[in-house]
């Protein structure tokens, strides 16, 4: 498969053939296992499409803005911008879009800092990548309680998507 998106609409478009196009993530980090397992896992276990990869924050921003993902998913450490670099970048031309911070160093990063920059959640890699996978449903696909309200870990949880 490439690393490419299939279609550079807009995941609200239809397919062809009437089928609604699936959630699209780009997955950014500059280690190529890290990369190929995330690809390997969000195909095989969700209705996501992987629609790019990028090993650096420059090519993140470049693939961001041209493919237009529903998701990033961004290593914080990485060479040339980093990720909190890269989600400050994207957080003024690409609000809409969530970025979930998936790194080994959460506890230093600080969810403080992580909302400010624009990311919606901040997971640790050593959490594991069940958890990746509901961090990235509650926030493509946010449940609403009874309440009307939408559901979600509360924001102390160092892992939670931030509201």
């Amino acid at each position: 498969m490439s690393n490419q998106c299939s279609s550079l609409l807009p995941s609200s478009l239809r397919t062809p053939d009437g089928g609604e196009v699936g959630k699209r993530i780009l997955i950014v980090d500059d280690g190529e296992e890290v990369r190929q397992v995330m690809r390997a896992v969000f195909e095989g276990r969700t209705g996501y499409e992987v629609c790019g990869e990028a090993s650096n924050g420059a090519e993140a921003v470049q693939k961001a803005l041209a493919l237009k993902p529903d998701l990033m998913l961004l290593d914080v450490a990485m060479p040339l911008l980093n990720g909190v670099e890269v989600a400050s970048v994207l957080a003024g031309s690409m609000p809409e879009m969530p970025i979930v911070l998936y790194t080994m160093y959460n506890e230093l990063l600080g969810l403080s800092l992580a909302s400010a920059v624009g990311a919606k959640a901040v997971i640790s890699k050593a959490d594991g990548i069940n958890k990746l996978i509901e961090c990235v449903q509650g926030l493509l696909e946010p449940k609403v309680e009874a309440t009307g309200a939408a559901s979600g870990v509360q924001p102390s949880n160092p892992s939670a998507p931030l509201k």
